[in-house]
């Protein structure tokens, strides 16, 4: 355990300070992470967090770790796309801007597509990527 992190009697609801606004979350997990798996056995996203450097990776899983923590979560952590599609908003060091979509479905947080974000809006084919594997994971 980290030497800041202070351990909660279960359930016990707490106030963190998330980009200088509070967030509340559980020491218990509300929704488990899951990774969309392809019909052939690939973990796109898995792939991904493991492609990139060890910092963006701490920032990412801290960051998907609230939300486990303290869903349903809003803004500015987690950001509602339509039809049950979510995106966790991280900001990664050098100014960089990281997504992960995902849908919440039977406990879980499935992780269905990450990706660096190189313009304010979220492109169109990011977002129907998600929207693809959202219609694999819900059937």
């Amino acid at each position: 355990m980290h030497a800041n992190t202070k351990r909660l009697a279960a359930n016990v609801p707490c106030k963190v300070h998330y980009r200088k606004q509070v967030q509340t979350v559980c020491d218990e997990k509300k929704l488990t992470v899951a990774f969309y798996r392809s019909r052939s056995g690939a973990e796109p996203v898995r792939d991904w967090l493991k492609s990139l450097p060890i910092a963006d990776r701490q920032t990412l899983g801290r960051d998907l770790r609230l939300v486990e923590m303290g869903w349903p979560l809003g803004m500015p952590l987690c950001r509602p796309l339509g039809g049950g599609l979510w995106e966790a908003r991280s900001t990664l060091a050098g100014n960089r801007i990281a997504r992960v979509l995902f849908c919440a479905t039977r406990g879980h947080m499935v992780l269905l597509h990450g990706f660096i974000k190189k313009t304010q809006k979220t492109p169109e084919d990011q977002l129907n990527l998600a929207r693809r594997r959202q219609k694999e994971v819900d059937l």
